[in-house]
């Protein structure tokens, strides 16, 4: 079972950073590559404890469904999200924030099983780790963006 670990360092107001991290409508910004949308549960917003959010998007020039749910939130410092159907086995996805000396380092932690046994294995080593690495990475560089400018005013 991969696990993806990414940290980013941001300048900005921790509750601002949390905030930014469980918006809907800056992961649909973040995401614009695989044009990605919320089309049920959640569609909007910040999401909250007990959420569920269907998200459709193209990945490997596939346009594949997933259903998440919000399972823990504990302001301004955790949240987590797991899979409740989609293309992996599974994936829990653990978001962690600490304000040190006016920075703020979120981490990702993203643990995740793909599905097809030893393929699936072969294909994390081969592309879907790196993928999914990428994928967050750019993600968390778009919440950096907008933390750290005034950009975050137009979400929240």
């Amino acid at each position: 079972m991969p696990k993806i670990h990414i940290e980013t360092r941001i300048t900005a107001n921790i509750n601002v950073v949390f905030d930014l991290a469980r918006s809907v409508d800056l992961h649909v910004v973040s995401a614009s590559q695989t044009n990605e949308k919320a089309i049920a549960g959640r569609t909007a917003g910040l999401v909250e404890l007990g959420d569920t959010i269907t998200w459709k998007a193209k990945h490997f020039g596939i346009t594949q469904k997933l259903t998440s749910r919000i399972t823990a939130v504990e302001k301004p410092i955790y949240f987590a999200d797991e899979m409740v159907k989609g293309a992996f086995k599974s994936f829990n996805h653990e978001h962690f924030f600490n304000e040190e000396n006016g920075i703020v380092v979120m981490k990702d932690l993203f643990d995740y099983k793909s599905p097809f046994g030893l393929l699936g294995k072969l294909a994390d080593m081969l592309f879907i780790e790196k993928y999914m690495t990428d994928f967050l990475e750019k993600r968390n560089a778009i919440i950096k963006e907008f933390a750290e400018t005034e950009k975050w005013r137009e979400l929240l």
